[in-house]
């Protein structure tokens, strides 16, 4: 094991840009840190017993305030909108509802696309709390210097770029193009060329600028900005594979790497991986999407941005930066659309709670967090090939293969937008007290 120092507990100010006060603990101490959320239930890995379950319309209602009937119609709701997938809700530490359907199955491994640019988020946290002497202002710190970036990034295609800021970057105000339309202090706006998404923003020349892609007749580029660092929002999945290339240089460790040691390994998950085998212009692990993880697991994911970034005494991501993620961002005013998770602190969603925040991926996947009503819901979807191994990497488990539905036939009945929402408006509405 590595001496090197590993932070444990720190508090990242508020303004994001003084210094990081921090504690440090080595990496043995880290593991037998004594346990600070009291009595709070956090589950074995699924191999040791797993989750904590309820069952009965009863023992539910009693033990955790929720009225059942709710669960059938959202788990019905979503069965019109992704030909695979599945539904499960945890409320103060229970499992309460676990269904599938299609190729979804607990041991499901499925490409989860953009539900991967929450974990290179969370990886920068714990990378600012295990190197403050590398971030001395905070997310406030211009990170595309050597120090921070693999060599190939330079030099630098727009000079622009040496003024974004991590926490830019993260939030994609950074001026990195991205999907249109664009917004600028909530006013749409297009662009032209538009950046890459999908698997070709994951390819590193395409994201650092250095060379643009045509796909379907379309040109998209990253050489230039769209617009001065902070002065508008592009959903640009480029610009958080670049912040999973700074993981990876200022670590030494791929991030599929770096998130197993900090993040799986605690958390007790099973199979994971990344995406996109199927693209072999992707070198590295694509932070910008593409996390392959099992469904309970996903639910541990959740669970510990619930209990902000502390798991069972360990506190794996700094509390601050958890409640960043959660909330309106300074680094983004013009949209809803913090470190890589969409929030409601403004009440743009009225029908759902202020404190929700939740992270989606192409194919109808979401996991919401609502802290106020101590609730975690794991939305699993998924098209055929987001569950090939062809794509994940990873075999599929012979229970999984043996309870797969073909649902032949199957078409799309509801939108994906409306159903993301509708989905956890249920949930919320079957909170009985």
């Amino acid at each position: 094991m590595s001496c090197r120092r590993r932070l444990v507990l720190v508090i990242i100010p508020l303004l994001l840009a003084a210094p990081i006060p921090a504690q440090h603990q080595t990496k043995a101490q880290a593991q037998t840190t004594v346990a600070t959320t009291g009595k709070a239930y956090f589950p074995p890995p699924d191999e040791q017993g797993g989750w904590r379950t309820l069952s009965g319309a009863d023992d539910i209602r009693r033990t955790v305030g929720l009225d059942s009937r709710k669960f059938d119609e959202a788990f019905q709701l979503i069965q019109g909108n992704t030909k695979n997938g599945g539904l499960l809700i945890v409320r103060h530490g229970w499992l309460v509802f676990e269904r599938y359907f299609g190729n979804g199955h607990r041991e499901a491994t499925a490409n989860l696309a953009s539900c991967g640019k929450s974990f290179t988020s969370i990886a920068a946290g714990m990378l600012m709390a295990e190197h403050p002497e590398l971030f001395p202002a905070g997310l406030d710190q211009k990170i595309f210097t050597p120090r921070y970036m693999p060599p190939d990034v330079f030099p630098l295609t727009d000079p622009r770029k040496s003024e974004i800021k991590l926490g830019q970057l993260l939030a994609m105000t950074g001026g990195i193009r991205g999907n249109n339309p664009v917004l600028v202090h909530g006013k749409e706006s297009r662009i032209d060329p538009a950046g890459p998404d999908g698997w070709i923003a994951k390819i590193e020349t395409v994201a650092s600028g250095k060379e643009d892609k045509e796909l379907n007749g379309t040109r998209y580029s990253t050489t230039t900005l769209w617009c001065d660092p902070g002065e508008g929002y592009s959903y640009a999945s480029s610009s958080v594979h670049l912040a999973s290339m700074m993981v990876r240089h200022v670590s030494g460790q791929e991030l599929q790497a770096y998130l197993d040691q900090w993040l799986a390994k605690p958390l007790g998950w099973g199979r994971w991986g990344y995406g996109y085998k199927s693209h072999p212009e992707i070198t590295h692990t694509p932070g910008s999407g593409g996390i392959v993880v099992r469904p309970t697991d996903m639910l541990r994911f959740g669970y510990l941005l619930l209990h902000e970034g502390n798991w069972n005494g360990q506190q794996l991501v700094p509390v601050e930066y958890i409640r960043h993620c959660r909330r309106k961002s300074p680094y983004n005013p013009h949209s809803p659309y913090s470190l890589q998770f969409n929030v409601n602190t403004d009440g743009g969603y009225p029908e759902l709670p202020r404190d929700a925040y939740w992270k989606s991926g192409s194919g109808g996947h979401v996991i919401y967090v609502v802290p106020s009503l101590d609730l975690v819901v794991w939305k699993l979807g998924g098209r055929d090939e987001q569950y090939a191994p062809s794509n994940t990497g990873l075999a599929t488990h012979p229970d999984a293969a043996r309870n797969a539905q073909l649902r032949e036939g199957w078409k799309k009945t509801e939108e994906t937008t409306a159903t993301l929402r509708k989905v956890l408006q249920l949930v919320v509405a079957s909170i009985s007290g």
